[in-house]
This record gives C-alpha cells, structure tokens and sequence, in this order.
C-alpha cells in the first residue's frame, strides 16, 4: 500500500474513533468539562480527540470506555476496505461486535457509526439468558423480534415475543430474558446512540 494510501487510511479511522467519542458523550449529557473532569484531562485535549487531532492512547481509551460504559472494543474494527461505503455500509463480516458469550449477549452494530442519530444493533441473547436489573435510559427504542423466544418488561409489565413481534419503549424501565431453548436474535434501534 503507497504511503499515502495507509496515512489515509489511518486518518479515516482517527475520524470514526473521534465520531463514536463525541457521539458517546453527548449520548450521556457530558460537557467538554465535566469530561476533562471525569478522565483528569483539558478540555482542549478532549476537544481536540473529539475533532480528530489528537489520538487517544489506549489507556485513554479505556477511560472513555469505562466512563461511557461501554467495552474498549467498541472503539476498534473501524476497518471498511471500500471507500465509497465508509460511512453508508456496514458488510456482515466486519461489524464491531460487542459484548461476550459469557454474558449471554453478544451485540453487533448494525450502523456504521456512532454519529447519527439512532443506532441500530443486531441483539443475540443466549437460551436462559436475562437482565436480572432492572435498565432505564434516556432513549427511544424499538426492536424486532427475528428468530427464538424473547420477553421483555417495560414499567413492570411483561410482554411474550415470538418471531416477527415487535416492541417499543421511550425512557421507561426494562428488562429481559430468553426463556427459549434457542438463541433469540433481536434487531434492536436506540435513539441516542448509546454505545
């Protein structure tokens, strides 16, 4: 690869991680302040992450991670070998997978970014799989059932799901579970994005 070429590719990745930072602080209501705050860091330094021009190392990566709560594996794999889809199109093979089998949910984002305003995550909860906590955000969500059993309680009531179901909620408490004996795969829209 020509060196310009790779010092292109390496600012196209500089721009997304600054994109998904300022799109997850927002997300969370931060200021530039309360930020630099948080992570001991200047407000021009966050700022200048947030525009692209100043990389993060990876200890700083996994503050921010740590303050959005959200995994430091989130802010890699911004790989998109065709240029014209950088932005548009995310392939099944490289979306950024979030989350474990250990946890019984593993999260691909479906969306290219961060930067809009909705995400959209392809949700695969294992069988017995459940949020035993309650979770509330400050979010508008929707989700499409596409495969297995899931059920979710939104302000205390429960509601069963079956392939083809749908729901959706606005800031009110939830949680879930898979009472299935398969794994249920969810399509499931947040706005804002929060991861």
């Amino acid at each position: 690869m020509p060196p310009t070429a790779v010092r292109s590719e390496q600012e196209n990745r500089e721009r997304l991680l600054a994109g998904d930072i300022r799109a997850l602080r927002r997300a969370r209501g931060l200021t530039l302040a309360e930020t630099g705050l948080k992570l001991g860091r200047s407000v021009g330094w966050i700022s200048q992450v947030e525009r692209g021009l100043s990389t993060p190392s990876l200890s700083d990566l996994r503050a921010f991670a740590d303050l959005f709560g959200v995994p430091v594996s989130l802010f890699f794999s911004h790989d998109v070998p065709v240029e014209k889809e950088r932005g548009v199109v995310v392939r099944a093979g490289s979306r950024r997978t979030l989350g474990t089998t250990d946890s019984g949910l593993v999260e691909e984002l479906l969306s290219p970014d961060l930067g809009g305003s909705f995400e959209m995550l392809r949700s695969v909860f294992a069988p017995g799989a459940e949020l035993k906590v309650e979770a509330r955000r400050p979010t508008e969500e929707a989700g499409y059932v596409a495969s297995g059993s899931f059920d979710i309680e939104i302000s205390g009531v429960w509601h069963q799901l079956g392939e083809g179901d749908s729901f959706r909620f606005d800031g009110k408490p939830f949680r879930w579970r898979n009472p299935g004996a398969e794994p249920a795969v969810v399509i499931w829209v947040i706005s804002p994005p929060v991861y």
